[in-house]
């Protein structure tokens, strides 16, 4: 009896133990985008930031799994074990974008398949072009744009399928011609090609062209946004030069695989709400080109800010779907950002 006794005083020790030892050993934290672009930018920002919330031997690693504009990337993460130690900078491309533009699909499904643990950043895309495309002002350079034959000028993105192809797309639409697509691995390598000419143009993510724009390397010409970027006040957005439809920034979200333990997800959001309220990783985020959520940020918000993003797809983009997702599950979601954007504007 005594020996009983003593086990169940030794279980009954051991089980706090166990359920808070999360974590116990290093996080790997994946991009689906070569090193220098605007998602291993935030990656790193949160490995750097986030152990500090979540024990003294807390230690995050980044790994970048490029390719496929970060489908490749988020179907492995579909394959992980569901605990916490594989976690993902995941952005609208990846999430939105891919699954809806892909012929075929992808294999998995961005609504059911992943764990939204939180909003990382709601940024801005920027319309570069190169220093030597005709044009002053940026009405100018967009008159150049519209004018432009068929073929006649390129722009760069970040991968096939992913948000960038598709909004600088959108634009050529918009304007009525057609550009030459030169895809790359990473929005670093989309706006260094700008930056020497090999393409004149793109629409990116304002934190891969940030470095670049500050030295005058490349121009900014609009904001693909709701509104003007506090750091670039004085760039306007593709609305306020008269081409509609481009009111929607982007999402960068924080993701694992789906059946996620809520203790684990909740220790997760935890640390990153908590690091993005450091007014020092605030300022690195704005200074890279981000925008921290100023919102809610549960577990709730990212869901639904992801479901926004879906909602934010053309009808036709919306229905034609890879995987078959519960769309109906999104839908009330579909006004969550504009309304979020107002609020920041008030």
């Amino acid at each position: 009896m005594r020996r009983r006794s003593l086990a169940f005083a030794l279980l009954a020790a051991l089980v706090p133990v166990a359920a808070g030892a999360f974590p116990d050993r290093p996080i790997t934290l994946v991009t689906g985008y070569a090193p220098g672009g605007s998602t291993d930018i935030a990656a790193r920002i949160l490995a750097d930031r986030m152990p500090s919330y979540m024990g003294s031997e807390a230690r995050i690693v980044v790994d970048n799994r490029p390719g496929a504009a970060g489908v490749i990337a988020t179907e492995w993460l579909k394959r992980q074990p569901a605990d916490g130690y594989t976690i993902m900078v995941t952005e609208t491309g990846a999430s939105a974008a891919a699954p809806a533009a892909m012929i075929g699909g992808t294999r998995y499904d961005p609504v059911t398949d992943f764990t939204h643990i939180g909003i990382v950043s709601t940024p801005p895309g920027v319309l570069v072009v190169t220093e030597s495309l005709p044009g002053r002002t940026p009405a100018e350079v967009l008159e150049t744009l519209r004018r432009a034959a068929p073929d006649q000028l390129t722009y760069a993105s970040s991968g096939v399928g992913g948000v960038l192809h598709l909004r600088a797309e959108m634009l050529a639409q918009a304007f009525g011609t057609r550009y030459v697509h030169v895809p790359y691995r990473s929005g670093a390598q989309m706006v260094q090609s700008i930056m020497t000419g090999e393409s004149q143009s793109g629409i990116a993510a304002l934190a891969s062209a940030t470095p670049l724009m500050r030295d005058g390397k490349i121009r900014g010409i609009a904001m693909v946004g709701d509104r003007r970027f506090p750091l670039y006040p004085d760039i306007p957005t593709l609305g306020e030069l008269g081409v509609p439809g481009f009111d929607n920034g982007g999402y960068f979200l924080l993701i694992a695989p789906a059946g996620l333990p809520p203790r684990v997800a909740e220790a997760l959001n935890r640390a990153l709400v908590r690091t993005l309220a450091e007014p020092i990783v605030r300022d690195r985020m704005l200074t890279a080109g981000h925008e921290p959520p100023d919102g809610p940020n549960d577990l709730a918000a990212a869901r639904c800010l992801h479901g926004a993003g879906i909602c934010d797809l053309p009808e036709d983009r919306r229905a034609n779907r890879g995987p078959a997702a519960a769309l109906t599950e999104v839908r009330p979601c579909c006004g969550f950002r504009r309304r979020s954007s107002a609020a920041r504007g008030r």
